[in-house]
């Protein structure tokens, strides 16, 4: 009885007016972390000025972190602590300009890290963009930062520039890193490809990441039929700023030049026959254990396709040498129990 009592076109407008709220919650909640930003660097900044005119040292900031406490007792960020912090955030960025423009959008959690794990003022800016881009974790944020991502991002070899337009060709190559971090990983010597594809899908949400944002996964494994034959992609992804489909290839070898006109293949394979109209030209991603940058270079030369070559990285496995100087789980265990005796008897 209610729903016929509902008007035409009310489902449209509830989900306009579900999302216009939801708009406007992030909005608040972004502009109400913008002015907290904003409010700690003004607190730093005077913390800094008062401490050049007028010699101010820790004491009498540990007295202000008191009095600010006593003041707003329900308000969280005003330790001793968390002002030398605002001191640091402050003399990191002498222009509040970055902060309102830059800095200001990320949660203050991030800033403080930032600060404290980079001192190169460009090198800072360029992770916070980064991290606002992709929406980083703290967690996430550290992580890329640990291993160098601004180092590794566009690194890849490629023959881009000669394949695709130029708008499309930069964008492509930024989404390449070399190389690429998979120490969420460990797989033994006698690993094969099949084994490395396996364990990228375990760990899909680690493998999503570090390839970036931007990739939808379609499938392992992609059944492709040519001419009565079968062929199978290792991994198929869709680039949604791109707007193409990308072969991803795995090699648990040193990179060798018939790998490059396998990929070709496949390549030449997806744009005719899984390609609509409106994409853009497919994408190849070759990952090899090592490769020799001459060898890489040559076998890109002259190929027609878009591809890009370049290594990953394990997670290190127990050298063999010092497996045999570890103690067993019974050893570990035997001698927690002697050391339970003797605390017993003590």
């Amino acid at each position: 009885m209610v729903a016929d009592m509902i008007p035409a076109g009310y489902e449209v407008l509830l989900a306009d007016l579900k999302n216009r709220i939801r708009a406007a919650r992030v909005h608040a909640a972004l502009s109400v972390n913008r002015e907290l930003i904003q409010l700690y660097w003004h607190i730093g900044r005077t913390i800094l000025e008062r401490q050049d005119r007028e010699g101010w040292g820790s004491k009498v900031i540990d007295r202000l972190a008191d009095d600010l406490r006593q003041e707003f007792p329900d308000m969280k960020g005003l330790s001793r602590a968390n002002l030398f912090y605002m001191r640091a955030f402050a003399d990191a960025y002498p222009e509040v300009s970055i902060v309102q423009q830059l800095v200001g959008q990320l949660p203050w959690g991030h800033n403080v890290t930032l600060i404290t794990k980079i001192k190169d003022p460009a090198l800072r800016e360029w992770y916070a963009g980064a991290c606002i881009e992709n929406g980083w974790s703290r967690a996430v944020m550290v992580a890329q930062i640990e291993t160098s991502l601004h180092k590794r991002q566009g690194a890849a070899q490629s023959n881009f520039t000669h394949t695709l337009p130029a708008p499309q060709s930069e964008l492509a190559q930024q989404i390449l890193k070399d190389p690429y971090n998979f120490d969420f990983l460990t797989l033994h010597d006698q690993a094969v490809e099949r084994d490395l594809q396996k364990g990228l899908l375990e760990h899909l949400k680690d493998f999503m990441l570090e390839l970036g944002v931007g990739f939808a996964f379609v499938g392992n494994e992609y059944h492709l039929e040519v001419a009565g034959d079968d062929f199978y992609l290792d991994l198929l992804f869709y680039h949604l700023k791109l707007r193409c489909f990308v072969v991803v290839e795995l090699k648990m070898t040193e990179f060798k030049p018939e790998y490059a006109g396998k990929i070709n293949f496949y390549l030449s394979a997806v744009d005719d026959l899984l390609r609509h109209s409106a994409d853009n030209p497919t994408i190849g991603i070759l990952l090899c254990k090592s490769k020799n940058r001459v060898i890489v270079e040559y076998s890109l030369r002259d190929m027609h396709k878009p591809l890009g070559i370049a290594e990953y990285k394990l997670a290190q496995s127990l050298p063999d040498d010092l497996k045999g100087n570890l103690p067993t789980i019974e050893e570990l265990e035997k001698e927690l129990g002697e050391l339970e005796e003797v605390s017993r008897d003590e």
